[in-house]
């Protein structure tokens, strides 16, 4: 077994999705879950396929964040794999209808921070192993850090 480090690209303003899928819907499903979520988004959704033509599946709304989309996945290489750049909306907006669709397996990560994704390659195939997402701790928030989260998230509109 080989582990490889593959950077994902992720354009400036957007967010990734990366997950385990495993259906031929996948691809229509995760268009369906972002659109119906937030309208307004602007999105691309790719999946790879693991068994039959092997195909990157992609649906989406912006050519370019679908574009994204598959070279990411190309670049991973493993199947069964989805990634969704997100435009104008955030993880946390559609991440539990991305999290219901039936043939999601699992979330990696959704982030807008750099990614790296672990991948191991065998004989049969490459899978991902798991992710690294943004940079270490630098310390523990203190109380004038709490009180500056606690306003940003009221001024960005997410707590009262």
């Amino acid at each position: 077994m080989e582990l490889k480090l593959v950077r994902m690209e992720i354009p400036e303003g957007t967010n990734i999705i990366l997950g385990q899928t495993h259906f031929i819907k996948t691809a229509e499903d995760l268009y369906e879950a972002v659109v119906c979520t937030v309208p307004q988004a602007k999105f691309g959704v790719a999946f790879t396929e693991a068994s039959g033509p092997c195909l990157i599946r992609t649906e989406g709304n912006d050519q370019s964040l679908i574009d994204t989309c598959v070279k990411n996945l190309q670049a991973l290489g493993a199947g069964h794999v989805f990634c969704i750049l997100i435009k104008d909306a955030y993880p946390i907006n559609i991440l539990n209808a991305v999290k219901n669709c039936p043939e999601v397996c699992r979330i990696f990560c959704a982030t807008a921070n750099p990614l790296k994704v672990i991948v191991a390659s065998t004989e049969e195939g490459r899978g991902v192993v798991g992710v690294i997402d943004g940079s270490p701790p630098k310390g523990v928030e203190t109380a004038e850090d709490k009180a500056q989260r606690k306003e940003f998230l009221r001024k960005i509109g997410y707590k009262l």
